[in-house]
């Protein structure tokens, strides 16, 4: 092993480790594993660290709002209404009435998300990096809900993502979100013959 490679990893080792455990949450949450929570509030804590560092402070916070949506999903898939054949708490579509609550919430997260990096931080992307928060803020709570149509939103935030991550050069990061669109794809594609299988039962 070179002394560059060895180096490298010796200051990049947490992001390193919290890409391996996001690309373990993202499998367990496309098979919709219980695992998928635990496994998340590791990334959560270990990108706290990484964000904080890299001077991107909107998704530092999202850190830390997804180790409480963590617990609280990890309850809901524990202690929510399961289907008779997989006793798995059902996947579902989202309703008409929720889509048109989440539309004004998700901008208004954004809008406070973006006031506070311009007023208050040295963020060096601000739009971008609140955009994709509150994005993400939202979407996590769908998952949380098991709501399908989070896949199409991580789509999105993941490509959008992985453009920043290269402009901060974390390139661990970036290779993660790259594969997170990929698995995002193959999320909502699973996840709609769940949802298939169970309007059939």
């Amino acid at each position: 092993m070179s002394d560059p490679l060895i180096n490298w990893l010796s200051h990049n080792y947490i992001e390193l480790l919290g890409a391996i455990f996001g690309t373990i949450y993202i499998y367990f949450s496309i098979k919709q594993k219980i695992l998928t929570w635990p496994t998340g509030l590791l990334t959560s804590i270990l990108y706290v660290y990484v964000f904080f560092s890299s001077k991107f402070y909107a998704d530092m916070s999202l850190q830390l709002y997804y180790v409480g949506i963590s617990i609280y999903g990890w309850i809901y898939w524990i202690k929510g209404k399961k289907t008779v054949s997989t006793k798995k708490v059902a996947v579902t579509q989202i309703t008409k009435h929720t889509l048109l609550l989440l539309i004004p919430i998700t901008a208004t997260i954004y809008f406070i998300i973006l006031q506070i990096l311009l007023n208050y931080t040295d963020s060096p992307v601000p739009y971008m990096d609140s955009l994709t928060t509150a994005f993400s803020i939202v979407a996590t709570w769908m998952l949380a809900r098991k709501i399908i149509e989070h896949w199409i939103i991580w789509v999105f935030v993941d490509l959008f993502s992985a453009g920043l991550y290269i402009y901060k050069e974390l390139w661990p990061t970036t290779i993660l979100f790259v594969i997170y669109t990929g698995m995002a794809v193959l999320g909502y594609i699973q996840w709609k013959k769940d949802l298939q299988a169970e309007r059939n039962e």
